[in-house]
């Protein structure tokens, strides 16, 4: 296909967004002609999804969805607005073995969901635009180069073969909705307007505080001055002989653009000038990404103007498996959410589908990080064959070529699982390791974005792709492989692209609304509880595996007998181990960089794994990581003999003057020992201070000595601002573990009216509780599923989820209490 997609000009052109469509048995019908006798046509639009406008129309299950790969569904548009005459007609995506009609005739036939296409076409006074996508499951049966193993990744071997997603495909993982249709938009442009091709538009901040902005393309009707405007300076490009248009726009003292966990990502208008024409190329930030390999050269981590970021976050699935739905109103409440939560990372895996523009904007705005796989997964792709191989080099420079200058990517990946997958076969690393990721890949990322860090694979490094003292790893120790907290440390976690799987149990409102059955108890249940295909076990095995070790309890009796407090533990101890392990890869001296838990958020509501649940509602285990990943931010270890350590983070670009406290309680509420300190923390730095340093003396904080019965059951340390007296961080540490005995809820809750709609909740305990949680409806807690102690009140504030100018009224309960107090504005 011509090298012209994507393409930009002055005016957007016309969105095709209204089709209908009907489902045809495989190969029954050849051409369009034969869709005359069919009358059974429901509404669709594009871009979206076959199921999407079936289940609009009342003909598909999305909770029992039926398979849409052995059919063929044909959409049909009539273009009489569009007028006559020369048009281009964009494609942008197309899932996945495509026809299309102008008119009758075939104009284009299409095999991969990731390939946009534009097309010269002339339009009648009533043409018509047929689609048909054909059934996918003859060619997932089709025979290719043998494979050299067989993941148990997904239901079909053929999949290797096909360029399409793998949702929707995956058992135990997501709902098996099938990607058929005009995913992506379809435009109309007249012809002959000026037209951008093959951009190259690379934003770099060099060392001396200049930001660097390169412009290189081809300009097809157009053969005037042409300028390049950002930061408020001008730059005219220049024609080479080969007809690109290029030149370097210098900005001086440009701000740089941070994650938002460290500082501000400032972005800046990026024009393109013809003449007086404009064409806008977006927004774009300045900002240097390099990777930091640590003293031994064996670790993984990413430096962002010349400031060491621990990367944390989670790994996106989708935000409407159901359409596709790729645009900014879909997107922007989860990020928001992630965002707000504290994460600064997000990764796109392999198996997932390329997300839009749209998507990484919103990111360049928000501050967060994208880590993107290129969209290959556990097989053993057949690139040794040139279509293929010249499909995958398209795809590549398509997907990058829409993402020129958005700061917020931040690493490439040639894909998820398939080094482990062909290592863990007992294959030689010859045999797994090949021209996919460390030719074709790294080759595109290198040419499109060399502003990027490529990674070959997720995970690899070290002796064993999947070690995970080296390089990148997906880290299950804690999780799937039942290992106990302490392997968090002892693994030595370099980088960790995913980790701590865990089937989190949505807040009780989500399920009495969605999924009203008792767990364990109903086959619809476990029907939403993730699993790997062909383990014996699932993710809700894992949960009750920690339930029983962390709490001493047994989760089949606490099932059976009392089901609501089986799922308030449930909730609470995938929050504790998150909050744990966090706080221990954070530590100054761990090897970790960085880590990102699977999954951002659920595709059915249920205990999946996501820490936002299908309903865009955060589970606790997402309040577990907010309070894990402030940026200014207290936690405190267990270290044995050596007493309590508090771990104070400060990863702002600014000086804090703050102040530690730490008290030991006894009974949860009388102070035994107690000590404060200042301290000034620079930017962008961590300190570690021993406990007892606050003391004066010896006092067995973690009673690892055992001099008799403990003298405290509870240790709060509180990260304060000197100058405001504002509680920024809390830590807590029980040193004799879970306390199954439940106390009276001694909190009293009071009410305040705070900035624009939102309501401010004070708590001011007399005695701790652990796992404190408030069911406000309509208002978001912005903390929830806390310990709470004497001491200082807490503050939460509490934002409506609507527009509403109704005052909120809750409950609020505790794990460690068997009472609960209401509350009303």
């Amino acid at each position: 296909m011509p090298n012209s997609f994507p393409a930009l000009r002055p005016s957007p052109g016309q969105p095709v967004t209204r089709f209908h469509l009907t489902v045809t048995p495989a190969g029954a019908v050849v051409t369009p002609e034969a869709l005359s006798a069919i009358d059974d046509w429901v509404p669709a639009t594009a871009p979206g999804t076959a199921a999407a406008a079936l289940a609009a129309a009342g003909r598909y299950d999305p909770l029992a969805p039926e398979s849409l790969h052995d059919k063929d569904i044909w959409y049909r548009a009539d273009l009489v607005s569009f007028g006559e005459g020369a048009k281009v007609l964009s494609l942008e995506g197309l899932a996945t073995i495509a026809e299309v009609y102008l008119d009758g005739t075939l104009i284009l036939s299409s095999g991969s969901m990731f390939e946009g296409h534009e097309l010269p076409v002339h339009l009648k006074a009533q043409s018509r635009l047929d689609i048909c996508f054909r059934a996918l499951a003859p060619y997932l049966e089709a025979k290719g180069p043998r494979a050299r193993w067989r993941p148990q990744l997904a239901a079909s071997q053929g999949l290797r073969l096909v360029r399409t997603t793998l949702l929707g495909h995956m058992p135990g993982w997501c709902p098996e909705i099938h990607a058929v249709g005009p995913w992506r938009a379809i435009t109309l442009h007249e012809a002959g307007q000026p037209t951008l091709s093959q951009l190259e538009l690379l934003a770099n901040l060099g060392r001396d505080g200049v930001g660097y902005l390169t412009f290189s393309g081809l300009l097809e009707g157009w053969m005037g001055e042409v300028s390049l405007v950002c930061g408020g300076q001008r730059l005219t490009l220049e024609k080479s002989e080969e007809g690109r248009w290029a030149g370097t726009l210098e900005i001086p003292d440009v701000r740089h653009w941070m994650p938002h966990t460290h500082g501000t990502p400032h972005l800046y208008e990026v024009q393109l000038y013809l003449g007086s024409c404009q064409i806008d190329l977006g927004r774009t930030g300045f900002r240097r990404i390099e990777v930091e390999t640590g003293a031994d050269g064996k670790g993984f981590g990413l430096t962002i103007n010349d400031v060491s970021v621990f990367c944390r976050g989670a790994v996106w699935t989708n935000a409407d498996l159901l359409g596709l739905s790729g645009d900014s109103g879909t997107y922007r409440p989860l990020l928001e959410k992630a965002r707000l939560a504290g994460m600064n990372m997000l990764r796109i895996g392999g198996t997932m589908v390329y997300e839009t523009r749209a998507f990484f904007e919103l990111c360049d705005e928000l501050g967060i990080l994208v880590w993107q796989d290129f969209q290959f997964a556990n097989y053993d792709y057949p690139v040794q064959d040139e279509a293929f191989a010249a499909l995958v080099q398209e795809e590549a420079r398509q997907q990058l070529t829409r993402l020129q200058e958005c700061p917020s990517l931040a690493v490439l990946c040639g894909g998820s699982e398939i080094y482990q997958q062909g290592a863990m076969m007992g294959l030689p690393e010859s045999r797994w390791k090949g021209a996919l990721c460390e030719e074709l890949l790294r080759v595109a990322a290198g040419a499109y974005r060399p502003d990027v860090p490529y990674v070959a694979n997720s995970p690899c490094g070290g002796a064993l792709p999947f070690s995970p003292n080296e390089g990148v790893a997906h880290y299950y120790g804690v999780g799937a492989y039942l290992r106990p907290l302490e392997d968090a440390r002892r693994a030595e976690v370099r980088f960790a692209a995913e980790c701590l799987a865990f089937s989190n149990v949505p807040e009780s409102r989500t399920l009495e609304k969605h999924l009203p059955v008792k767990p364990g108890h109903d086959p619809r249940w476990k029907a939403r509880i993730p699993r790997d295909r062909g383990a014996g076990w699932d993710f809700e095995d894992v949960r009750d595996h920690y339930l029983k070790s962390l709490y001493g309890v047994d989760p089949l009796v606490l099932r059976y007998g009392d089901p609501d407090r089986y799922l308030d533990l449930s909730r609470a101890v995938t929050a504790d181990i998150l909050e744990q392990t966090f706080g221990e890869w954070r530590r100054a001296q761990s090897t970790c960089r960085g880590a990102l838990v699977w999954t951002f958020q659920d595709l059915l509501p249920g205990a999946g794994w996501g820490v936002i649940d299908a309903t865009g509602c955060p589970k606790p285990a997402w309040h577990a990581l907010r309070r894990a990943f402030r940026p200014l931010n207290v936690t405190l270890s267990d270290e044995g003999t050596n007493g309590l350590f508090a771990h104070l983070h400060n990863e702002t670009p600014a000086v804090r003057q703050l102040v530690l406290t730490v008290s030991c309680l006894r009974d949860g509420m009388t102070p035994v020992v107690s000590g404060k300190r200042a301290f000034e923390l620079g930017p962008h730095s961590s300190q570690d201070v021993a406990a007892t340093d606050l003391f004066g003396a010896f006092f067995d904080t973690a009673y690892a000595y055992r001099f008799g019965p403990p003298a405290h059951d509870v240790t709060v340390a509180r990260l304060v601002d000197e100058a405001t007296g504002e509680i920024l961080s809390e830590a807590f540490h029980f040193p004799q573990g879970f306390d199954p005995a439940r106390q009276p809820l001694d909190i009293q809750a009071d009410l305040a009216k705070g900035e624009d709609a939102d309501w401010l909740l004070t708590l001011t305990a007399a005695r701790t509780a652990r796992f404190v949680h408030l069911d406000v409806e309509g208002f978001l807690p912005l903390d929830n599923w806390f310990h709470i102690a004497p001491g200082a009140p807490k503050l939460i504030r509490l934002v409506p989820e609507t527009e509403s100018d109704g005052a909120p009224a809750g409950i609020l309960r505790a794990v460690s209490s068997n009472s609960q107090i209401s509350f009303r504005g």
